[in-house]
Order: C-alpha cells, then sequence, then structure tokens
C-alpha cells in the first residue's frame, strides 16, 4: 500500500493544508493500492507562490545551467527507472512489457530532444532594426492525464524548465504515483526550490484553483474535450495563455494496393496498445469496401493474437483504467451492436477467464457508417471501427468528417499517392505508415485543441515574444 500524504513546493515535501487523502484502485485488482494527499486552494496558492518566488533567478540563467540540470534530470530518472514501471503497472494497468518499454522510453525521449533543441534554440534574433526577444513567459500551470502519464508530463515539464519557466504540476488522480516519483526525481537532481512544484489531487479542488489563478502565466491541459472546455473557461477572466491536447477519432486510411491485408493487420496491435486508451489512436479503419472481407479477415487473425490479463504479466493488454471507464466502454461497445454494425470480435463483457479487473475484450466492428456513434465518439477502449469507402475523395471526406482533429495516417506502398492523400487530412499529426519522429508539431485542429507540443514547437507556447524596435544591428 503506497502513502503520499506530502506535497512537494518550494524545494520540499511539504504537509498539505488539510488532511485529507483520496484512494488509488489497481485496475487490475479493484482493490484500493495507495492513498494520497488531497490538494486544496491553500496549497495552490503556495506552490504558486513559490513558483512566482522562483521565476527571476531561473529565468535568467544561461542555456548551460539549464542543460546541466536537464542532463542531472535525465540520470535521477534512469536510477529510478523500475520504480516508475511499477508506478505506471499499478496505478493505470500498463503491462510490465509497456510500462518499463515504451511508456517509461517516451520520458526519456522528451528529455533528450528538449536538451537537443535547447542547445541550438534562437532565444534572439535580428529583424532589421528589430530585436526579437524570446522570454520565458512565466508560472505555468501544467494538468495532465493518466494514460500516459510520464510521456505527458515530461512533454510539458521539460520545455517549461529549458525555456526558463517554473512550474506547478497537478498529476491526474487516477495515476498519481508516477507523478510523485517524478516530483522525487527532480528534487534529487538538485532543480531549484521553487522551480517544479507539485500539488496533487482533483479537478474541482486543485485543477480549477489553478486554472483560475491569476499569478499562474499558462494552462498546460491534457485531457477529454470536455475537461478542457472547462479550463478555459476557468483561464479566460485572467486572459493567461491556454494550450490544449484534447480528444480524437483519429482515421486510418488503408490504401488500395498489394500489401493492404499487411497495414490492416499491422495496425490492429498499435490501435489497441494500451488498451486503447490514447487520444491519437487511430480508431477509425477506412479500407477499400470492395475489399472489406480482406480487410476483416486480416484484422480479426491480428486481434485474435492479443493477450489479455494480469499487466504484471506477459500481455499484451491490461485492464482500463477504471470501473466508470470500463462501464463506459462496455455501453459503446453495445452501442455499436445495438446501431448495427458488424462484429468481427471481441464484444460485451470481460474476457474469458477474467472475473476480477476492468478488462475489455480487443473488440473490432466492420462495416461501420461514419454516423454511427462508435464512429463519432471517442471511446477509449481497445474498440475498432472498420469503415469502408468507394475512392480516394470518398476516404478523405470520411476522414475529415468529425468534430476532433488530433491524428490520422496513410498506410501504402507508393510515396506520392500516400504524401498526397496526407496533405489533404486535416488533422494535426498525420504520419504516413505509422511513422514516428520526437521532433514532429503534435496536436490537433478543432476540438482535439490548440497549440503544439514535442521537439522546437513545444518550446514556442512556454515563450513571449518581445520586439526591442530600435535595437540596431
Amino acid at each position: 500500500m503506497r502513502e503520499y500524504g506530502r506535497f512537494y513546493i518550494g524545494g520540499a515535501w511539504v504537509d498539505p493544508v488539510r488532511t485529507d487523502l483520496f484512494e488509488v484502485v489497481n485496475p487490475a485488482t479493484e482493490q484500493v493500492c495507495g492513498r494520497v494527499a488531497s490538494g486544496s486552494a491553500a496549497d495552490v496558492d503556495a506552490a504558486v507562490a513559490a513558483a512566482r518566488a522562483a521565476f527571476p533567478a531561473w529565468s535568467t540563467t544561461t542555456v548551460a545551467e539549464r542543460v546541466s540540470v536537464l542532463r542531472a534530470i535525465g540520470e535521477q530518472y534512469a536510477k529510478r527507472s523500475s520504480d516508475l514501471a511499477a508506478a505506471l503497472t499499478e496505478e493505470m494497468g500498463a503491462p510490465a512489457a509497456l510500462a518499463g518499454g515504451f511508456q517509461l522510453n517516451l520520458g526519456t525521449g522528451h528529455l533528450d530532444t528538449a536538451i537537443e533543441v535547447l542547445e541550438r534554440f534562437a532565444f534572439e534574433e535580428q529583424r532589421g532594426d528589430t530585436r526579437i526577444v524570446r522570454e520565458p513567459i512565466g508560472v505555468c500551470g501544467l494538468i495532465t492525464p493518466w494514460n500516459w502519464p510520464l510521456s505527458l508530463i515530461a512533454v510539458k515539464v521539460f520545455p517549461a524548465l529549458a525555456t526558463g519557466c517554473t512550474i506547478v504540476l497537478k498529476p491526474a488522480e487516477r495515476a498519481p504515483f508516477s507523478g510523485q516519483i517524478f516530483a522525487e526525481i527532480l528534487d534529487a537532481a538538485g532543480v531549484p526550490g521553487g522551480v517544479f512544484n507539485l500539488v496533487q489531487g482533483d479537478g474541482p479542488s486543485v485543477g480549477v484553483p489553478l486554472s483560475a489563478h491569476p499569478d499562474v502565466d499558462l494552462i498546460s491541459f491534457t485531457g477529454s474535450t470536455r475537461a478542457g472546455i472547462e479550463v478555459a473557461r476557468n483561464a479566460a477572466p485572467s486572459v493567461k495563455r491556454v494550450v490544449q491536447e484534447l480528444g480524437g477519432k483519429s482515421p486510418n486510411i488503408v490504401l488500395d494496393d498489394a500489401n493492404l491485408a499487411a497495414n490492416v493487420a499491422a495496425a490492429i496491435g498499435p490501435v489497441m496498445m494500451n488498451t486503447g486508451q490514447t487520444c491519437s489512436a487511430l480508431t477509425r479503419m477506412l479500407v477499400p469496401r470492395a475489399r472489406m472481407d480482406e480487410a476483416v479477415t486480416a484484422a480479426r487473425t491480428a486481434a485474435a493474437a492479443l493477450t489479455v490479463g494480469d499487466p504484471t504479466g506477459d500481455v499484451a493488454l491490461g485492464p482500463v483504467v477504471s470501473g466508470p471507464q470500463f462501464e463506459k466502454v462496455q455501453g459503446l461497445i453495445k452501442r455499436g451492436i445495438d446501431e448495427g454494425a458488424t462484429l468481427v470480435i471481441g464484444g460485451t463483457g470481460r474476457p474469458d477467464g477474467l472475473t476480477t479487473g476492468y478488462y475489455v475484450k480487443p473488440t473490432i466492428f466492420a462495416n461501420v457508417t461514419n454516423d454511427m456513434t462508435i464512429a463519432r465518439e471517442e471511446i477509449f477502449g481497445p474498440v475498432l471501427s472498420i469503415l469502408g469507402y468507394d475512392d480516394i475523395d470518398h476516404a478523405v471526406d470520411i476522414a475529415n468528417d468529425t468534430e476532433y482533429g488530433l491524428a490520422a495516417n496513410v498506410a501504402g506502398a507508393d510515396p506520392e499517392q500516400t504524401r498526397a492523400v496526407a496533405r489533404r487530412l486535416r488533422a494535426g499529426y498525420v504520419t504516413i505508415n505509422d511513422a514516428f519522429d520526437f521532433h514532429c508539431a503534435f496536436g490537433g485542429y478543432r476540438k482535439s485543441g490548440n497549440g503544439r507540443e514535442w521537439g522546437e514547437f513545444g518550446f514556442h507556447d512556454y515563450l513571449e515574444i518581445k520586439s526591442i524596435v530600435g535595437y540596431g544591428a
């Protein structure tokens, strides 16, 4: 049983203002596995004051000094890798191989990328008689979700530190363990007091006062579109910058070529990874209508090979994060059946042999139309919808017919064709054949959010631009 009763504020572990605790449930066992201090507006005030006091000194450090701190964080992160992986498995059900692999390594990748970008970033440039100066925006409130805890903490914290900002972090209350260990890592790395602060708690008690706080200059939020709208409303009276990475219902256009079956099969593992709890998951697969049967066969075979079970063991999929999430996913699977989609594999209920834990069957629907609920709503579970298209124009129309616009993919053998289709997709993160690059600009169109993270693009939201006119050459 984990017990985390203190927050990290001003470079020290401090008692919260009130003694409330919230319980964390292990989604594989449905048993309480930890208790964490629950913050309040008073704790937020203390953390913001510490960040504000630390800002003048940290904002004027040199690039070399900030690089040194980031490298020290990397050393401590490596030392705590097994602790972080175990926390991820316990708090949100990530299988051990995923938690100790991709989940953990995304944090390292974002750190290494931030260092690389920082070492060459142009904080000043001359344009005519004007000096353009990019300065840290100030105190940043960072609110992160539970599905990729380390990656989504890292992709915010490291650029904020690199640009000279100070931070108040609120991790997700469903996945607080990894955030607590992350704070321990930064403490051990010698991050100056007040530069990084941690307050645990729920949205109403901590997220709202952090979003609304007049001394917070930026709020960066990753989570649902519904919650993102509330964050923006709370932030509006203080006219602070709001950066949002929100929901998605992302299309994967599989082109009509000789690789179709292989491309369909290759897409199943990634869309089911993390038990489907990924905002950019390609949950709408578009295939030529005339080859629907071929695609269904390939998808069914790939999904049938996925193992589901105890995340501490050698499995591909663990549970979804919570009871409410389990019920939501079950309801949407039933909705797909009721609305007439063809159930290819999976369905409602737990997988055979699993009576405890929030486990969901890897589920695939075929012959889905884009007006069905399972094609419109973000399910956030291991559920794939396969839709048929008549030609490329039809495929692009279906792909873009969504209120979201986070991600998309084009799978095909012809580079000229895949590039042409990718250019037509209305999404912020478009991949070709599921490519990956830490230096991309990650973020969405429409209700998938605003702003961009990753690489150099992740620095810009944390910077103000000052023009010094008449500065001279």
